[in-house]
């Protein structure tokens, strides 16, 4: 089988999560940008100079999608170096992957995992909603609709493909792998943290602002991927000379668990500018879980529904500095421990490996009725 994925699948956690897990049963190849991820018996590297985002503007000005899609330097090379092989299955990571997926037209057939909903990735912006969020709708009709399964990130995601496609998507949530650890002792001060990109659309200098605004004895680590630098740099450069907030360099993802270990209340007050900001449910939610932390969210609907069922923390009232500084306010180091014991009890039921099993059910589907093909030849 082949996965293909526009990203660097040996840095990508939830691509590296269907490799593990299907390099277990199938002959697993690989296409993307990087190098060869483990557990592949081969892979095909796209170049880093040709990227799937990068968009033809005067194709997409004009509505012509068809060429937009087609002509993408990705797409172009990644197509080349695939023609003429033969796959029993293609699992396709988000929408650009899927119509090149159909086109080496697999034995069993394609599998989607659709990891946001394409059309609103940056729906707060105009240009976006006016030129780009139509070429994902015809993406997303035109070829989507053509995928043997489909999978997404979260019940609400699912739920707006299905209203607005027809798409029957189950759902994988970003879990992360299991990880055996103790829970550790609430510290003084409190010791908050937050891993992930430095965007200005994730809110972190409202988070800083909290902590510092906060009465409560509490510290912020930040371990930031330098996504947007000149953001970064200013982050860096308000911290600077604090005595509660560092800017961090980020851990290989390999470690980050271990390290999150050594804090006690893990931070994501996403700001719902965007419809994939608002119906979130990342990575860093249950890496926190796995490393037994407390949880502190904004109120996102998909996060704040894990954190109350579970009771692994809180929940603020809004996504506004004001808003966080109010729940840290009134942190105490019991309420913490109990919920970072409550992080313990749902590690298993909230790791990768209790979430993927609609992957794996999918795949030997589609490489079932890939037998049957071969049958009928």
């Amino acid at each position: 089988m082949l996965i293909i994925s526009f990203s660097r699948i040996a840095s990508d956690a939830r691509v590296l999560k269907q490799v593990r897990l299907l390099s277990e049963k199938f002959d697993v190849r690989t296409c993307g940008h990087g190098p060869r991820p483990e557990g592949v018996s081969e892979h095909v590297e796209i170049p880093e100079e040709c990227q799937a985002w990068v968009k033809d503007a005067r194709w997409l000005l004009l509505r012509q999608y068809k060429r937009v899609y087609w002509t993408n330097a990705a797409v172009r090379e990644a197509r080349a170096r695939l023609t003429g092989r033969c796959f029993d299955v293609v699992l396709a990571n988000d929408v650009e992957a899927v119509p090149l997926a159909l086109a080496l037209r697999p034995r069993g057939g394609v599998h989607a995992d659709l990891h946001e909903y394409a059309p609103g990735m940056h729906s707060e912006l105009p240009r976006w909603r006016w030129f780009v969020a139509p070429y994902y709708r015809w993406l997303c009709r035109t070829y989507v609709t053509r995928a043997s399964s489909t999978t997404t990130v979260g019940p609400m995601i699912a739920a707006r493909y299905a209203q607005e496609f027809g798409i029957d998507a189950g759902v994988v949530l970003n879990a992360t792998p299991f990880v055996d650890l103790a829970v550790g002792e609430v510290g003084r001060p409190i010791r908050l943290v937050h891993s992930g990109n430095a965007m200005v659309s994730r809110g972190l200098m409202s988070v800083v602002q909290a902590v510092e605004a906060s009465t409560a004895d509490v510290t912020l680590d930040l371990y930031l991927m330098p996504n947007e630098p000149e953001h970064l740099a200013e982050l860096k450069r308000r911290v600077a000379g604090s005595e509660r907030v560092r800017v961090l360099d980020p851990v290989p993802y390999a470690q980050l668990v271990e390290r999150l270990n050594e804090y006690d209340v893990g931070i994501h007050v996403l700001p719902s500018i965007n419809e994939n900001n608002r119906w979130a449910l990342p990575n860093k939610l249950f890496d926190y879980v796995q490393a037994r932390l407390a949880v502190l969210v904004g109120p996102s609907p998909e996060m704040a529904a894990i954190v109350r069922e579970r009771g692994l923390g809180a929940v603020t009232e809004g996504f506004t500095a004001q808003d966080l500084t109010t729940v840290l306010d009134g942190l105490a180091s019991d309420e913490v421990m109990e919920w970072k014991r409550s992080s313990a009890s749902a590690a298993r039921d909230l790791s990768a490996e209790a979430a993927t099993a609609p992957w794996l059910t999918a795949i030997q589907r589609i490489a079932a009725s890939a037998e049957t093909a071969d049958d009928v030849r």
